[in-house]
């Protein structure tokens, strides 16, 4: 009987994790991705980079 008495308060408190949790899986993506984005450039390897483009008349 005291659970149901205090419903609302552990739905909402429920609602406030998963939020956080969404929010920490989000930036853990977003660290992921930036550092897979990352270029490593060793002794023997240069990046280069060419870009092309027609000039506007």
């Amino acid at each position: 009987m005291n659970v149901l008495k205090h419903m609302e308060a552990i739905f909402l408190a429920t609602l406030v994790v998963v939020g956080l949790t969404g929010y920490a899986d989000a930036a853990t993506t977003r660290a992921v991705d930036a550092y897979k984005a990352q270029v490593s450039v060793g002794a023997s390897q240069i990046a280069v980079v060419k870009v092309s483009a027609r000039r506007a008349d």
